[in-house]
């Protein structure tokens, strides 16, 4: 049993000390407690939960890795995750917050007054919230496999016993603190590697700043090998796959139902604005490191692996080809490992970097435990946004609204238990790389969601059927060109990922159309749509603004 293993497991195992001793200490014992943490999460530790729940296995693992691959089209998952809270922050989750419901299901049904809306709208959180996890528990599966030294698929089982034990035990309240707890080690995990590495190749301790350079002699070296250059734009796919594959990140953020719901654990509107604001500082700190991590490991298998002996290749090597998401091949027989012979999954690049730059067991280990924080927290996320559709919005709302609290607790983590096995069954043969998983529930949210929300809150003559057919259209639409795509047929060369852009317009085209050939919503629905637009001391009455002397949020 060697040293690396001893440490990593050490450092994992505190990690799931803490973070299932902060679920039983916080355990939900009421509704509001297992669903929105009772509203009573501070701005700052709910921007640092967004946060966590926010950077995923797709971002802790997978980012990174996709950005090397692919050099300049990665920017996209960039600027697309980051860009979407724009979006939720300032067009959707302080009105969101102030209409005062559980779920994103239980405000499309409230709002639109149709149980049709409110089932259908747990339906696809189910379909988008499993389909992410899928992915989480897929990354879940590369980290306990590598520590292990075992094949990636029983990690994969490892890591459905502890998402399902946690999850289900703490609820909203004890997911929230648990992914503040997460937050905080995945961002240290996160950082020390890429400022050790910045100080190991250039001398500065700034990646952010010094990676230009590695960039610029990267440019070179591509230009040696004859491969297409790495900030080259457009070269792994056209501008309208970037550009809407930018579009389907950015509106299925807005539109994804676990994020959303981390707004309905704060006290007000204000401070779901805050919220927004705190979370995008930390999730900067990791997205702006992504680029730097990715050239810094890049240059290093560049100049330090590629051209090796096939024979004395670093001993990290043999560990990551026995998970079999790195291979190795000397396919034209010299001895040597070529750049174009060493194939390495974009899952790896982030978990494998501390041992290529050698910086020591230590933060091997702390990077095993931030990455496996990042799956755990989002897919705990995810577990509650699928337990909460089925057991609020479908069990009590619509078929047992006389069902005990205590009844709702166990169907709730029922549903947990049963989501987090069954998205483990798929997640042992993934149907892509992480990044790519992820980039469909994007593409769903962004169909379904997106424009749901937005003219659910800013255009108040939307009804129920036009939501309705808004929901089926935009859902339909965004499967079959995912599935389209993966055949090889695609449009202006927009492959699966960028699904979401087709989704979103027929899902706004289909919601308007019906909306306007339909009878108008009553008096009273149209003056709630009003009123989401005022901060939570004014409201809309009969065509004027009030300032009202006693507000209670619930």
């Amino acid at each position: 049993m060697d040293t690396q293993f001893i440490v990593s497991t050490a450092i994992i195992l505190a990690t799931f000390g803490i973070y299932i001793g902060i679920a039983i200490y916080n355990k939900a014992r009421a509704t509001s407690d297992f669903y929105v943490a009772g509203r009573g999460i501070p701005p700052v530790f709910n921007g640092m939960a967004i946060g966590a729940d926010w950077m995923s296995a797709a971002s802790f693992i997978g980012l990174a890795g996709t950005v090397m691959i692919l050099g300049y089209d990665g920017l996209a998952y960039i600027m697309g995750w980051t860009g979407g809270y724009l979006l939720l922050t300032f067009l959707l989750a302080p009105q969101l917050r102030k209409y005062g419901r559980y779920t994103v299901p239980e405000f499309i049904g409230d709002r639109y007054a149709s149980h049709t809306a409110r089932v259908l709208a747990a339906i696809c959180t189910i379909i988008i919230s499993f389909t992410y996890s899928i992915g989480q528990l897929s990354g879940s599966g590369v980290v306990i496999g590598r520590l292990f030294e075992i094949d990636a698929k029983v990690g994969t089982l490892i890591g459905v016993v502890l998402i399902a034990f946690y999850s289900a035990f703490g609820g909203m309240k004890g997911i929230t603190w648990t992914q503040v707890a997460q937050y905080i080690i995945l961002i240290i995990a996160y950082l020390i590697p890429v400022i050790f590495m910045s100080l190991q190749i250039t001398g500065n301790p700034m990646p952010w700043i010094s990676y230009g350079d590695i960039v610029g002699k990267m440019g070179e070296l591509d230009r040696e090998l004859g491969i297409s250059e790495y900030f080259a734009p457009f070269t792994n796919g056209t501008k309208w796959q970037f550009m809407a594959l930018l579009f389907t990140l950015m509106a299925g953020t807005a539109g994804l139902p676990h994020v959303i719901v981390r707004f309905y654990t704060v006290s007000t509107m204000k401070a779901a604005r805050w919220s927004g604001a705190w979370a995008l500082l930390f999730i900067g700190l990791l997205y702006l490191s992504a680029p730097a991590y990715a050239a810094f490991s890049r240059f290093i298998l560049m100049t330090k692996v590629a051209g090796s002996k096939i024979d004395a290749l670093p001993s990290w090597t043999k560990s990551w080809v026995d998970t079999g998401k790195l291979k190795v091949a000397d396919s034209n027989g010299d001895g040597i490992l070529q750049w174009k012979e060493l194939i390495i999954s974009n899952d790896i690049v982030v978990m494998a970097t501390p041992e290529i730059a050698n910086l020591g067991v230590f933060v091997i280990g702390l990077v095993a435990a931030g990455a496996m924080a990042a799956a755990l927290s989002t897919a705990g996320g995810l577990m509650i946004a699928i337990s909460s559709s089925f057991a609020h919005d479908i069990y009590y709302r619509v078929f047992k609204p006389n069902a005990t609290e205590g009844n709702r607790l166990l169907v709730a983590r029922w549903s947990i238990v049963i989501a987090t096995v069954l998205a483990g069954l798929v997640a042992l043969n993934p149907p892509g790389v992480i990044t790519q998983i992820v980039a469909w529930a994007f593409a769903l949210a962004s169909g379904t969601f997106f424009p749901a929300l937005v003219l659910g809150v800013w255009w108040k003559r939307s009804n129920s059927k036009g939501v309705i057919a808004g929901l089926l259209i935009g859902l339909g639409v965004t499967l079959t060109y995912i599935f389209m795509a993966r055949a090889g047929i695609t449009v202006l060369g927009i492959i699966d990922t960028g699904a979401g852009v087709f989704g979103a317009a027929a899902g706004f085209i289909a919601n308007i159309v019906v909306s306007l050939i339909t009878k108008a919503p009553n008096q009273k629905l149209q003056e709630e749509v009003m009123n989401l637009r005022y901060p939570e001391q004014m409201t809309y009455k009969n065509g004027e603004v009030w300032v009202d002397d006693d507000v209670n949020l619930t």
